[in-house]
């Protein structure tokens, strides 16, 4: 009867655990999107990591959080956003998380690919790349 008891608390745990860290996960995505829709270079970088690729049309460099957050934050007051909104979402067998999405703004329209990895807390944006539709 003990071993049933520990055995049923110890999957238990497991459960909560793992909706747990789907709700971080979905979480980070839901401010990601929010951050963008709103065009706030600030919240969105709250969840860079130490290291952002940034792409513009093809071109990608990467940076440190602070530099991509400037970078972040000059494409936003060039393009202000009018509407931000994800269209497709997925996870890869190593817990890499991407969004693809459509951000509409003074410049036009673009797609923005956003590529999240696992880190010690929730995941973080390792990849943010924008092109011109």
């Amino acid at each position: 009867m003990k071993r049933y008891f520990v055995r049923t608390l110890f999957l238990g745990w497991l459960f909560l655990f793992g909706l747990s860290a789907a709700h971080a996960q979905a979480d980070n995505l839901g401010a990601v999107r929010s951050a963008l829709r709103n065009g706030s270079s600030r919240e969105l970088s709250q969840y860079f990591a130490a290291t952002v690729e940034v792409g513009f049309d093809g071109e990608k460099q990467g940076y440190n959080s602070t530099q991509a957050e400037i970078v972040i934050k000059d494409f936003f007051s060039k393009n202000a956003p009018s509407s931000f909104e994800f269209i497709h979402q997925g996870e890869s067998q190593e817990h890499i998380q991407y969004a693809i999405g459509r951000y509409t703004g003074r410049g036009g329209t673009y797609r923005v690919f956003v590529k999240l990895k696992p880190s010690r807390g929730a995941p973080l944006i390792d990849t943010l790349d924008f092109t011109k539709e």
